[in-house]
């Protein structure tokens, strides 16, 4: 008895992000020809992968410091062929680092490499904005840091962004010491071809950003860098009230001089859900947090939809909430990145009071038209990731495909990929890959469609 005591007082002292699914997982499994439930599309012939933090000694002092374990399921022919979950041995993993020692925070290939994982030019890349990507085999297994071929002296962003149009991948990198932020731009071929510092008043936390077919957007929000702050045990990024907020837009290969700046109402954004040009405007549809970090690293607002509109001309500014529903980990066919979108879709909570991830349960499609939403339920015991869109064939409509990610379920504590029709997401789904362990709560994910090899 006094041991199940000690076992369970241990529990309640480890943080949140080290209990329940936020727990990580110690094995490696590989399994084959899973089973399912329903009916797995034959148009679907690739991987869906999904990133997260897993510490490997099952310690981290902050959810986002963990190290990078990838999960994956390959469907092709109407079958889910394998499951795998593998550690990105980046320099971080092997050494054993921790995040916030000078070797790793300043070693470019020292990466936690748990942020996203996307695949461009035939090649996977595991993410994470502080350091160089990390390449991955099609099985899952670390293949080495990229820096292509020497060009690359920044962190690569978590969150680049492909054009549909020219396939070029373009993203940048941001760091506590100048030069701040620098853009850059991969072409279809893989290769750096454009590299541009932006000024900046400090070093800004900035974790994603956003492209139109025209222009590159920032975001130069009050989460910013202290360095000072961890001689006195402190994190060494959080709120600054006197910062201000605004966003930077300049042309596609453009330089620091380009750049234009509008002021907005101090926020902060993880992740937008798109952009694009209508006329003289430059309209982002955002997920906005009116505060971030504000007292702690644990003081989190919840992101609402919000919709900023820039006009180039007169230099107007109009910023408008959709609504006040909690939700987190936004997207949009990745046809239309940097397109005029209508739809998008979003994990969130069941429960609008209170924040996504304290609730999860539904994910929602977004008619951005009128700012209504269909939602998907799992039930009370169901908690979604992000679902990521992949479209049903190279000629199907915007919501003509399939919303997929996965679902932990914790009466069973299993979990599961789960499809989706994305074009009525009300309907129960179209089918359910029973995985073989559970896959913890994570961040970012993508479909690696095979066509990408060819």
């Amino acid at each position: 008895m006094t041991d199940m005591l000690d076992s369970k007082q241990a529990s309640e002292r480890k943080p949140w992000f080290l209990t329940g699914n936020y727990a990580p997982v110690a094995d490696e499994v590989t399994d084959f020809n899973l089973k399912i439930t329903g009916a797995i599309p034959k148009t679907l012939s690739g991987m869906y992968l999904r990133n997260g933090s897993n510490p490997k000694t099952g310690y981290t002092d902050h959810w986002f410091f963990g190290d990078g374990m990838i999960h994956g399921v390959r469907l092709e022919g109407g079958e889910a062929k394998w499951y795998r979950n593998r550690y990105v041995r980046s320099t971080k993993y092997e050494k054993g680092l921790e995040a916030m020692d000078p070797d790793c925070m300043f070693d470019p290939t020292a990466s936690a490499a748990n942020t996203h994982v996307l695949g461009h030019a035939g090649r996977i890349w595991a993410l994470e904005e502080g350091h160089f990507p990390w390449e991955l085999s099609r099985d899952l297994e670390t293949m080495g840091c990229d820096d292509f071929g020497g060009k690359l002296t920044t962190a690569f962003t978590a969150h680049p962004k492909l054009c549909p149009e020219t396939n070029e991948l373009h993203f940048f990198g941001y760091a506590p010491i100048a030069p701040y932020v620098t853009y850059h731009v991969l072409d279809a071929k893989g290769q750096l071809v454009h590299s541009a510092p932006i000024t900046t008043p400090k070093g800004t936390m900035m974790h994603d950003f956003m492209i139109t077919r025209d222009h590159a957007i920032f975001m130069d929000l009050p989460v910013v860098f202290d360095l000072d702050k961890i001689a006195q045990g402190l994190p060494p990024i959080g709120w600054d009230d006197t910062y201000g907020a605004r966003i930077g837009i300049m042309p596609r290969m453009g330089t620091d001089a380009d750049v234009r700046w509008f002021e907005v109402d101090p926020c902060y954004v993880f992740h937008p859900l798109n952009s694009y040009v209508e006329g003289d405007e430059v309209i982002c549809d955002v997920g906005r947090h009116a505060t971030m970090w504000k007292n702690s690293m644990e003081d989190f607002d919840p992101s609402y939809m919000w919709r900023w509109t820039f006009n180039l001309k007169t230099g107007a500014v109009r910023e408008q909430q959709y609504d006040d529903w909690a939700h987190g980990f936004p997207r949009v066919d990745d046809r239309v990145v940097g397109l005029k979108h209508r739809y998008g879709w979003a994990s969130g909570a069941r429960d609008a009071k209170v924040g996504a991830m304290d609730s999860a349960g539904v994910v929602a499609k977004y008619d951005m038209k009128d700012g209504s939403k269909t939602v998907h339920d799992f039930g009370p015991c169901a908690h979604p990731g992000e679902f990521a869109f992949v479209q049903d064939s190279a000629t199907a409509g915007e919501d003509e495909g399939y919303a997929m990610g996965f679902v932990y379920y914790s009466d069973t504590e299993t979990s599961e990929l789960v499809i989706l029709d994305a074009t009525d997401m009300a309907k129960p789904p179209v089918a359910r890959v029973h995985l073989p362990q559970r896959v913890p709560f994570g961040f970012h994910g993508s479909w690696v469609d095979d066509s990408i090899f060819n």
